[in-house]
This record gives structure tokens, C-alpha cells and sequence, in this order.
């Protein structure tokens, strides 16, 4: 009996997980996703997957010499502009540019990419300054970002993803 009850669960499990990848995200190459911090890392492998698969990127990068790189990389779909995450000015503009492109559509994703790790604990070489400048690009950068997006976000019923990591 038990051994009956253990086959029956491992086939609902199975039928779930089929049914689960089955499942496709319609009009896909009608939707909006923007990255920041794509000049190298995971949000420009990040941007390279998303384009390959269909989407319309809006690829964020603080140098130009990062946005040219992506872009030689990948398809006409992938767009780049360039944001400084602790420039108000810039996420302002950044934000004009996104609504521009997005339209009454919004946007589908935003993905907060952008950050630094240096330093990652204090020594008698590091100032205050130096922990302040991780805190403006990892913190308080992002929430700016975020909350200059989301009206586009929630126009599209969007979602907000946080990259972080351990050393940032």
C-alpha cells in the first residue's frame, strides 16, 4: 500500500513539474524588461539570455564602452542607455527614455542589477566614504530606480527583481 501511495505521489509530482514547464509567457516578444548594470556580469549575460529568447531589453550601462560591447553582441531588439544608479539626473532621464519606449504598454520587468562589492569590511585604508559610496550605488540607487519605474512596472503588471550578493 505505501509503496502504491509513494508511486502516485512521485507521478502528481511529475505531472505538475511537466505541466509547469510547459507553460509559456504569451506575446513574449511584445514585452519590455530593463537591466541595469549590463556592462559586464550577470546583468550582460542577463540582457544577452533575455534578447536570444524574444524580449525587448533595455539594457542600462554606466560606461559606453559596456553599452557598445552588449550591443555588438546581440539583436536589434536590446537597447542600451546609459545610468549612473546615484545620479537623481540620470535615473530622471533614464526613466523619460523607458516610458518613450514602453508606451501605454508599461514595463514587464526591472531588473536592479547594479551594484559594487569594494570595499567589503573595514580597515584602518577605507573612510566612511568609502562604505557611504556602496551604500548610494547598492541601496539607495536601487530604491530611486524603483521607485522612479514603478507606475511603468505596475501599468504592466510588472515585476521587480533585486540582484544581490554577498559581497555587495
Amino acid at each position: 500500500m505505501w509503496l502504491c501511495l509513494a508511486a502516485v505521489l512521485l507521478g502528481l509530482l511529475l505531472l505538475r513539474r511537466w505541466h509547469r514547464e510547459r507553460q509559456t509567457v504569451p506575446r513574449l516578444s511584445e514585452k519590455h524588461v530593463l537591466i541595469t548594470g549590463c556592462d559586464s556580469g550577470f546583468g550582460n549575460l542577463l540582457a544577452r539570455q533575455l534578447d536570444a529568447r524574444g524580449l525587448r531589453v533595455l539594457a542600462a550601462c554606466l560606461s559606453e564602452a559596456g553599452a557598445e560591447q552588449l550591443r555588438a553582441a546581440t539583436s536589434n531588439r536590446l537597447q542600451t542607455v546609459l545610468l549612473d544608479v546615484t545620479s537623481s539626473k540620470s535615473i530622471a532621464d533614464v526613466t523619460a527614455w523607458v516610458r518613450d519606449r514602453v508606451g501605454d504598454q508599461g514595463l514587464w520587468g526591472l531588473v536592479n542589477n547594479a551594484g559594487i562589492a569594494i570595499p567589503s569590511a573595514p580597515n584602518e585604508w577605507l573612510t566612511k566614504e568609502d562604505f557611504v559610496k556602496v551604500l548610494d550605488v547598492n541601496l539607495v540607487g536601487l530604491v530611486e530606480v524603483t521607485l522612479s519605474l514603478l507606475p511603468l512596472v505596475r501599468r504592466a503588471r510588472g515585476r521587480v527583481v533585486n540582484v544581490a550578493s554577498v559581497m555587495g
